[in-house]
């Protein structure tokens, strides 16, 4: 009986129970499908999907993916394996992504228990809060779609090498303090967390500022804990080196380009409208954390209205006095409440990158995967202060924390269950977001999916309502119209000329954005396969009307060039665009190999060694071997006259 007593008071079986209450909750999700960006990164992206786990095929998976300049190789090999292991099902990939999770909330549980401690907290007390506050964050609502969303595996893998880096940082910190050897660790820590992050998403480079603010509410800089010991300079000297100096630089490199219009001309906001819309943005994400409604959660946010001035709506002012007395709260707790006023700093710092300057979309819940830590620290911090003047009140705060994992448990798991099937997904997004094109775009693709192209099949008549009220909402791409356009061609029905109107006038009234690009990308693959039935003059239009804008980017310049060629036959026009596709982004090796498959069929053999060269020069680690196979395959076999 004693032993049992034991167990049910330990922190560490406290934690294991929480692992195994994440696992229920989120296993009816594992049945679902992809969606969204999980197409382009994952199912249409063969980079993931090797033959074999050779090196090469490997180092080529890593670098494949489109999210990001910086490949996000970690993430990339890791959808690789799993295709390898597992084949293409996104069931083995969501589960893969819920191993993540358990392990971030093992992470989070480490680094809690060292900053506990590190604050004065008694080892015990540390650890069962330590164990509290995990399990909370492990069964948070918001972090769903950092969970059953495939290819957010990038966002939890990143943080899994922060929590793991601000743990050794932590733990580096106090042998310091107490006058062992622990700088190495420190710095190790930071280095290793942020560069392994790094390879996964570029969220990761947070970690230096998130140590910043541990060293700043926590340790103080000294390496002794009184008050009056001199400042380390090993330590001011890494942050100097490590934070300021590359955000000094990132700040120089990165202004000139803020400021430039043409950055901002695929968003329908500018940096000051984008500024004023995420103050409400991160004060909404606050609620949305701690008291989610599921109709807010509701995963696409394109419908987010966007601040026009201080009072338009009058919530941005609110918002912004909010935010700048959180920012005063901090500083004035420093002392008193170190750990309250941690946790707000450190949620304010998660949303540094993604809520200010960059022109990235206003609104995602899974930016939220550290910053919602953040808040936890805040609370548990809030709870142990109360604890140390009236310790009566340890009942109460197990209470409210036992009610709270119940509460967001609850919500967790039904909404997992929508995730369990796309239909049931697409079904309940459509009905939390009446108003996002994406959503209802959504429910319309799956219900194409599930007619099978198929006129006679009751979905596929359901599904031109929701496409329909998609392509009329405000801020809607030409998804909408595209899906319209390849169901009906596909069925051999007729394809309405308003359709294709529509797709030519939103993309004479603003740049072509991604969805839009993707668009026009399949339009023509369908048309190139055969698949599809419709005149080529009318994709022609949509892409000119693309292409009218000065800033039309090398991507949408290669499926123009792709077009031109197979569809229009236009081999002149072809290599022409495709060799301003090169000089626009000379560095991507996709577009090298376009260009030489291009001037093989042509017959234009110095064009074809010129791109050879370049593409030898950039196969590092021979991920590149079989294109190279391929074009000196060509290269050494003559052409048919």
């Amino acid at each position: 009986m004693m032993a049992l007593r034991r167990l049910a008071a330990s922190p560490l079986a406290w934690l294991f129970a929480g692992l195994l209450l994440t696992v229920a909750i989120y296993a009816p999700g594992v049945h679902g499908g992809w969606l969204f960006d999980d197409y382009p990164n994952i199912v249409d992206n063969p980079g993931v999907k090797p033959a074999s786990a050779t090196l090469g095929n490997l180092i080529s998976a890593a670098m494949s993916s489109p999210a990001s300049e910086f490949k996000r190789p970690l993430a990339s090999l890791s959808f690789a394996l799993n295709y390898i292991s597992t084949g293409l099902a996104p069931g083995p990939m969501k589960a893969t992504n819920i191993a993540f999770h358990l392990a971030n909330g093992v992470a989070a549980y480490l680094f809690l228990a060292a900053l506990l401690q590190a604050v004065g907290t008694a080892r015990l007390t540390a650890r069962r809060y330590a164990a509290i506050v995990a399990v909370c964050w492990l069964v948070l609502p918001i972090q769903l779609t950092a969970v059953l969303y495939v290819v957010q595996r990038m966002e939890s893998m990143a943080n899994l090498a922060v929590m793991l880096g601000l743990w050794g940082y932590v733990h580096g910190r106090v042998r310091m303090r107490n006058g062992q050897r622990g700088f190495a660790l420190v710095l190790a820590s930071l280095a290793a967390g942020t560069i392994l992050g790094l390879l996964a998403k570029e969220t990761a480079v947070l970690l230096p500022l998130y140590a910043a603010l541990v060293e700043t509410f926590v340790f103080r800089g000294r390496t002794a804990p009184d008050e009056a010991a001199p400042l380390d300079k090993r330590i001011v000297g890494m942050f100097m080196v490590g934070l300021a100096l590359p955000l000094v630089i990132g700040s120089a490199w990165l202004f000139p380009r803020v400021m430039d219009p043409k950055l901002w001309a695929t968003r329908d906001f500018t940096l000051g409208t984008r500024l004023l819309t995420e103050a409400r943005v991160v004060m909404d994400y606050v609620v949305w954390t701690l008291a989610p409604v599921p109709r807010a959660l509701s995963f696409y946010h394109d419908d987010f209205a966007i601040s026009s001035g201080l009072f338009s709506p009058a919530s941005t002012f609110l918002c912004i006095v909010v935010l700048a007395a959180w920012v005063a709260a901090a500083l004035l707790l420093r002392r008193r409440a170190p750990l309250v006023a941690l946790g707000l700093a450190l949620y304010l710092a998660g949303h540094v990158m993604t809520a200010t300057v960059l022109p990235l979309e206003l609104v995602y819940e899974h930016r939220n995967y550290f910053a919602s830590l953040g808040l936890l620290i805040a609370l548990a911090g809030t709870s142990l202060a109360l604890q140390r003047t009236r310790p009566q009140r340890n009942v109460l705060a197990g209470f409210v924390a036992v009610l709270a994992v119940l509460l967001w448990s609850g919500v967790t798991f039904g909404t997992a269950q929508a995730w369990g099937s796309p239909l049931s997904l697409a079904q309940e997004l459509a009905t939390r977001g009446p108003n996002s094109p994406r959503a209802q775009y959504e429910l319309g693709r799956t219900l194409i999916i599930m007619g099978r192209y198929d006129a006679t099949s009751p979905f596929t008549a359901r599904a031109y309502a929701p496409l329909e009220k998609a392509a009329a909402l405000p801020k809607a791409s030409i998804l909408p119209e595209q899906a319209l356009i390849f169901m009906n061609a596909r069925m051999g029905l007729p394809v309405k000329d308003t359709w294709w109107t529509s797709i030519r006038a939103k993309l004479t009234a603003r740049p072509a954005s991604i969805q839009d690009e993707s668009s026009l990308g399949a339009l023509s693959t369908c048309l190139r396969t055969a698949d599809c039935n419709f005149p080529a003059a009318s994709l022609m239009d949509a892409f000119l009307a693309a292409l009218s804008h000065a800033d039309a980017t090398p991507r949408l310049k290669a499926m123009y060039a792709d077009f031109a060629w197979n569809s229009l036959e236009d081999r002149t026009l072809a290599l022409a665009v495709q060799r301003e596709v090169v000089k626009a982004a000379p560095s991507e090796p996709a577009y090298r190999i376009g260009l030489a498959r291009m001037c093989i069929a042509l017959g234009d053999t110095p064009c074809i060694r010129e791109q050879l060269q370049w593409i030898k020069a950039a196969n590092v680690g021979g991920w590149l071997d079989g294109d190279i196979a391929t074009i000196e395959s060509q290269l050494a076999t003559p052409r048919s006259s």
